[in-house]
C-alpha cells in the first residue's frame, strides 16, 4: 500500500536533520526548469500566478532567485519535516523514529506543484506553487499538463509489486488530479472523514485535513501494509461507519471533538 498526501503552504524552514540519510527529488531537472520560468515573472505577475499578497509574492520571488542545486543538508531539508500545514499537524513526522522514517520513505509520497512527487526524505528548498496555479512552464497551460505522465509513472514504480496493489488517497482533489488514474496500476482507496455538526455528519475541511495526516501517521507507526486493516482506524474519536462505507471509500464518523 502506497499513500499520497498534499503538500502544505506553511513551512518549517530549518527543522532538525534526522539521523537517516536524505535523498534527492527525482524530478529536480524539471523543477529547475519551472524555477527558471517563474524567475521571468515580475513580483506582480508572480502574485497573480500564486494568488498571494504582495508581501508573499516578494518572499517567493526571493526564494526562486535563491533556489539552486545541488540540494544539500546545508541548503535544503527533508520534505516531510518542512511542510507544516494541518495535514502535517496530524502526521507529526517530527516525532518519527528512524524506523518510522524508513517505513514512510517506502510507503508515503507527497505530491507537489514544483517537485512533482516527493519521498519523505527527499531534500527540498522552500517554495510556493499550488498544483492548481495558472502557471505552466514553456507551452504548457498548467502544471497538470506540465507533469503529464511523470507523477503517475513514478507512483507506479513505487507501488508494491503485487496484483492487488493499493494507492491510499489522502490528498486533496486539487493535487490528486495530477495522477492519471487510467494509467495507475493500483486500486484507489479514498477515505472520508465526517464530523457531527448541527444535526448531521459532514466533511469539515480542517478536521478532514488533520485526519488524513493522522491516518498516515497511524499506518506508518503500526507498519500497516494491508488495506483490509483500514476499518480498524479509530484515532481522535473517529469510528468506521460500515453502513456508509464502500471498498473504495471507507467512511469514518466522529460524534464530537
Amino acid at each position: 500500500m502506497l499513500m499520497v498526501l498534499s503538500p502544505a503552504k506553511t513551512l518549517e524552514l530549518n527543522p532538525p536533520l534526522p539521523r537517516m540519510k536524505a535523498t534527492q527529488p527525482r524530478f529536480l531537472r524539471q523543477s529547475a526548469q519551472a524555477v527558471r520560468a517563474l524567475r521571468k515573472l515580475n513580483t506582480d505577475e508572480l502574485g497573480t500566478t500564486l494568488r498571494v499578497s504582495a508581501k508573499l509574492a516578494q518572499l517567493n520571488a526571493e526564494r526562486y532567485q535563491n533556489w539552486k542545486t545541488p540540494f544539500t543538508p546545508e541548503n535544503a531539508r527533508p520534505a516531510v519535516l518542512m511542510f507544516k500545514g494541518d495535514v502535517y499537524l496530524g502526521l507529526k513526522a517530527e516525532e518519527f523514529s528512524t524506523e518510522n522514517l524508513r517505513f514512510a520513505q517506502k510507503h508515503l509520497r507527497i505530491l507537489s506543484g514544483l517537485y512533482g512527487v516527493l519521498r519523505p526524505m527527499d531534500l527540498m528548498q522552500a517554495y510556493r506553487l499550488e498544483m492548481g496555479s495558472a502557471f505552466g512552464p514553456g507551452k504548457h497551460e498548467n502544471l497538470y499538463s506540465w507533469w503529464g505522465t511523470k507523477v503517475t509513472d513514478a507512483l507506479n514504480d513505487d507501488l508494491p509489486r503485487k496484483r492487488n496493489a493499493v494507492l491510499l488517497n489522502l490528498a486533496s482533489s486539487e493535487y490528486f488530479r495530477v495522477i492519471q488514474q487510467d494509467r495507475l496500476k493500483a486500486r484507489i482507496i479514498s477515505p472520508v472523514f465526517k464530523d457531527y455538526s448541527r444535526g448531521q455528519y459532514k466533511v469539515m475541511s480542517l478536521f478532514a485535513k488533520q485526519s488524513r495526516g493522522r491516518m498516515a501517521s497511524w499506518i506508518i507507526r503500526n507498519r500497516i501494509t494491508d488495506a483490509a486493516q483500514l476499518p480498524e482506524y479509530n484515532l481522535a474519536g473517529y469510528w468506521y461507519n460500515e453502513e456508509e462505507s464502500t471498498a473504495e471509500k471507507p467512511v469514518y464518523y466522529r460524534d464530537g471533538h
